[in-house]
């Protein structure tokens, strides 16, 4: 699967595979371009053996979408979100980023992350109701579970409320912890 975020990424791989050039499936995209998209894309992938994901690329980009990236910088992603919302993300990365001045603030997956290098460290999430936290790295909930019986969690996610003063403690220690996982 492509990095890069354009759909035309796909591209290559599609005539590699199909053996049609892309003014080829253009075409076909042009003549069921009536349908729904799950419509289109049963038609590739039944009647051509696209992949999910080749088919994917092909429908949306023929449907004007040409790439899967929404957001550039934490600014766009934060434009999209309520005054409440936009103010918590920016102080949980606050909170980190004055003791962790070296991590770069990047968005992927279309969500905003702090990363070091190579590797991601935490990102944050904004749902209708609640603030997402993704700390990276091997069993952080379960590492921190003591600390974090005030909060709801899964596997991966601490969930905050939407205008949740960031408890800048529990967040730079688990930043500790992922950046000694990432040293080992």
């Amino acid at each position: 699967m492509p990095t890069n975020p354009d759909r035309s990424a796909y591209f290559p791989a599609i005539e590699k595979k199909h053996g049609q050039p892309m003014s080829y499936w253009f075409d076909v995209m042009a003549e069921i371009s009536d349908r729904k998209y799950p419509e289109q894309m049963a038609y590739l992938q039944e009647n051509h053996g696209f992949s999910r994901a080749h088919a994917n690329a092909l429908v949306l980009y023929s449907r004007g979408s040409t790439t899967s990236r929404r957001f550039a910088t934490l600014d766009d992603y934060l434009a999209g979100v309520d005054d409440q919302k936009g103010a918590t993300v920016r102080a949980i990365f606050a909170a980190i980023t004055a003791k962790y001045r070296d991590l770069e603030t990047v968005i992927a997956w279309n969500q905003p992350m702090l990363k070091q290098g190579n590797e991601y460290v935490i990102g944050v999430s904004v749902a209708k109701q609640h603030i997402l936290i993704g700390p990276w790295g091997n069993d952080v909930i379960a590492r921190f579970a003591d600390r974090l019986t005030g909060y709801e969690t899964n596997k991966k996610t601490i969930r905050v409320p939407v205008d949740w003063k960031p408890d800048a403690k529990l967040l730079r220690d688990i930043v500790a912890s992922r950046l000694a996982e990432i040293e080992a």
